[in-house]
């Protein structure tokens, strides 16, 4: 069986926090709702985005919780057009997000940005158009 993602899980420290900043901030549609965990939808298109209090996931995942800074990871959103990208970050920044790079033409011609959640997990906005 080929391995595929329908879930992607962050770790928060403030899961309210977490969940108005994607569901009212950024539209994600609210799936479950318990304490400690939350699970959202992205769209039709999309994997589930998971919110998970950090204490939790990493006791969950039998790893230590200590850690910050560049954790290796962004996820990724490619939107059809510049507006839409600059449009993101927007929202983004408007729900609480800090915009760590503002959007701008790269050199493998697109065009780019990225935002961090309240969390410090970073998102990058692009288009290839």
């Amino acid at each position: 069986m080929p391995l595929q993602m329908n879930t992607v899980m962050l770790g928060v420290e403030d899961l309210n926090r977490a969940k108005k900043f994607y569901v009212e901030g950024l539209g994600a549609e609210l799936d479950q709702d318990f304490p400690g965990f939350v699970r959202c939808g992205l769209g039709p298109d999309s994997s589930m985005l998971a919110l998970y209090e950090w204490e939790a996931a990493a006791k969950d995942a039998g790893v230590p919780s200590e850690g910050s800074g560049f954790r290796g990871v962004s996820l990724h959103f490619v939107t059809d057009s510049r507006d839409e990208v600059d449009e993101t970050l927007q929202a983004a920044e408007a729900a609480g997000a800090t915009v760590v790079k503002a959007a701008a033409a790269s050199e493998w011609g697109g065009y780019f940005g990225y935002f961090s959640d309240p969390d410090g997990h970073l998102w990058k906005v692009a288009t290839t158009a």
